[in-house]
């Protein structure tokens, strides 16, 4: 009987500050023992590794995903009140399906960095 593979969809590098630690090239090697075919990288609010992930992942034989965990305001990206909205947005996944996803994504993030990103 064939094992099913696994796809970890939701991984975070050393570029989610204070909560990532692994290198994508170590990580990718992780995947590679554990037998992944395939590896989403979501870290938080950014796509600093997403050339990282792409380039190392096809040299590993493994299908690169990329994504972003990002942050939803609960009202308004606008809205920044301390005691209202610092501690009130939800996290999501966001994963690429395709070249017009990725831009939208980028478009996504970088809007969240000019008008309104809060950790």
């Amino acid at each position: 009987m064939n094992t099913p593979k696994y796809t970890h969809l939701h991984v975070h590098s050393h570029y989610s500050l204070l909560d990532g630690l692994g290198k994508i090239p170590d990580l990718m090697d992780r995947a590679k023992e554990l037998g992944m075919d395939s590896i989403a990288l979501t870290d938080h609010g950014v796509l600093y590794g997403a050339i990282d992930l792409f380039i190392t992942a096809k040299e590993k034989g493994i299908k690169p995903i990329l994504g972003c965990e990002i942050y939803v305001a609960a009202r308004s990206r606008f809205n920044k009140e301390p005691h209202v909205d610092a501690r009130r947005y939800h996290l999501t996944i966001l994963l690429v399906k395709n070249e017009k996803g990725y831009k939208n994504l980028m478009k996504l993030v970088s809007i969240a960095h000019l008008e309104g990103f809060y950790y």
